[in-house]
């Protein structure tokens, strides 16, 4: 969190590929070192606190620049696919990714998983060093504070993009709580436990996934309010655990979930790339990330103060309110109802006009 913004500036201001690789060589070692510790027996609290921040330093300034150079190598006019593509890719490879690491450590152990981990760190490094990509063709002078300052303005400058920031700090929060505390409870105590709350998280991922091929065809022409329509499913899990629904409605839950993340995913990433400048890409993420994610920490550490307040089945209605209420509030500013998908003939905005955005003719279906 701390790292953010400093790696969204060096990644506006130096090859985003170049920052990527440098990033996972220095996640690879600190993986390398956290694997030698396990394998000794050595590791200590405070070494584990260490290297997992390092590890976020590294995340820092990796995500940044891979979003910048995501949104440059794909024409607008394939964006909508090319988006879906990619987060099909992702998707599945954090649940493979799980799936792997989980069966690994069971066979050969924690230490070789981390080792495994680094090594797999220094192949992207190695695989990304060798990527062709366009320099940035902007010069830009002054320091990093005024980089910052001018992320921030191209940031601030869009209502609908930090409306939407501020609704996901706490709706990330929200869904924090229920996806790590209060689902692997509801599934202990009413649904036989972590067999069932696997399968329920697989469903996720089955929505994720396959929602990923329906984006590839769907090409919605409001693109904000259609994302947004995803959002409203963020909350359907916790309608679920608070009435302790049995695991098939559980399961349908989370499926709907998984659907709503990648509509809104896939829509958000179209939003960005039409409209703010390739040069400032990568703070603006930056900004994005950082609002976004930021209250995803204390959403987890006041889950058990609120259920011990609450109750288990209160807590969860809250979050589920919660999520309902941000989605339809977020609705009320005209920027996310009216932002629309621009075919690649149309002139690009310039820097903060994204307050006029092109708006279907009358009559015209989302």
């Amino acid at each position: 969190m701390l790292l953010l913004v400093l790696g969204g500036a060096l990644a506006d201001r130096m090859p985003r590929h170049h920052i990527m690789v440098a990033a996972n060589l220095f996640s690879a070692v600190a993986q390398a070192a956290l694997a030698a510790l396990v394998l000794t027996g050595g590791a200590e609290l405070w070494q584990l606190l260490l290297l997992s921040a390092a590890g976020g330093a590294g995340y820092a300034f990796y995500s940044p620049a891979a979003g910048g150079m995501i949104m440059e190598s794909v024409a607008p006019e394939h964006a909508a696919r090319a988006f879906s593509v990619f987060r099909m890719g992702l998707n599945g490879a954090q649940i493979g990714g799980a799936a792997l690491g989980g069966a690994l450590t069971a066979a050969i152990g924690p230490g070789w998983v981390l080792a495994v981990d680094a090594g797999c760190f220094l192949v992207a490094a190695v695989l990304r060093f060798f990527l062709e990509t366009q320099p940035l063709t902007t010069a830009r002078g002054g320091g990093m504070l005024r980089d910052l300052r001018e992320g921030w303005q191209e940031f601030a400058s869009r209502r609908w993009l930090w409306v939407i920031v501020l609704q996901f700090s706490v709706l990330v929060a929200c869904v924090s709580a229920v996806e790590a505390v209060y689902g692997p409870i509801v599934a202990r105590q009413h649904l036989g436990g972590a067999r069932a709350w696997g399968l329920a998280m697989a469903a996720y991922g089955t929505g994720l996934v396959s929602t990923g091929l329906l984006m590839v065809r769907w090409h919605p022409r409001r693109i904000l309010l259609v994302g947004n329509w995803g959002v409203f499913l963020f909350g359907v899990p916790a309608l679920a655990l608070a009435v302790a629904a049995p695991l098939p409605v559980l399961a349908a839950a989370m499926f709907l979930s998984g659907v709503g993340v990648t509509v809104f995913g896939v829509n958000w990433m179209i939003a960005l790339q039409q409209e703010i400048p390739a040069e400032a890409f990568s703070r603006v993420a930056a900004y994005d990330e950082l609002g976004s994610l930021s209250l995803a920490p204390l959403g987890t550490a006041l889950a058990g103060p609120a259920a011990d307040a609450l109750g288990l089945s209160g807590a969860l209605w809250a979050c589920a309110a919660i999520s309902l209420v941000l989605s339809a509030a977020v609705l009320l500013e005209p920027q996310v109802r009216r932002l629309a998908r621009r075919t690649p003939a149309a002139p690009a905005a310039r820097s903060g006009e994204a307050a006029e955005p092109v708006v279907p003719a009358a009559g015209a279906h989302p």
